[in-house]
């Protein structure tokens, strides 16, 4: 009996493979077009400003979480904040407004500036409007040029991926503003 069994063993393990295999095969397949209306992709280069308003009575960008050191950090680790910032074709906020950044930065470095940002660059105006880019990544503020990541988009940026290089073009040293020049360069 012990023997039959030892001869079974290896047939019902096959049995299981075969049956796991076969489940996993239905949950995903290879498809010719990845979307219906998704065509070949192309390089679209994007050009704005970034307005990040900290001060007045309608600020754009707000601090809402501190950790017990950030007030005495140098480089403000731990304040964690969350934007809605206007994003304009000329470095003028009256200029006229293609989207919005809208997300939430966290100052995560210790010894330099540096900022994690997690924003989705929703366009409202123009040929992209409805559609968005999210950029996830580390922006070193002090740097002449950041490079971070763009890891999506929705609409006509489906399947996006890229990078946005920013540039500070001003900075308030009084009130903390800051207007952003941002080269956005993304495949789809």
């Amino acid at each position: 009996m012990a023997s039959l069994l030892l001869l079974l063993l290896p047939l019902f393990s096959v049995l299981i493979l075969a049956t796991t295999i076969t489940e996993s095969e239905a949950f995903s397949r290879a498809v010719k077009a990845p979307y219906p209306v998704h065509k070949p992709e192309k390089l679209t280069h994007l050009h704005f400003y970034f307005h990040d308003i900290i001060s007045g009575n309608k600020p754009t960008a707000v601090a809402v979480a501190r950790g017990p050191t950030t007030n005495s950090s140098a480089t403000s680790f731990g304040l964690v904040g969350v934007a809605d910032d206007p994003l304009t074709v000329g470095p003028e906020i009256t200029s006229g407004e293609v989207g919005r950044a809208q997300g939430v930065y966290a100052s995560a470095d210790q010894k330099n500036t540096g900022l994690l940002m997690v924003f989705n660059l929703v366009f409202t105006k123009g040929e992209f409007s409805g559609s968005t880019l999210a950029m996830y990544g580390r922006n070193q503020v002090l740097s002449k040029v950041r490079e971070m990541p763009i890891i999506g988009g929705t609409g006509t940026f489906r399947f996006g991926r890229g990078y946005a290089q920013a540039k500070s073009f001003s900075y308030n040293m009084t009130s903390g503003d800051a207007v952003v020049e941002y080269d956005v360069y993304v495949w789809h």
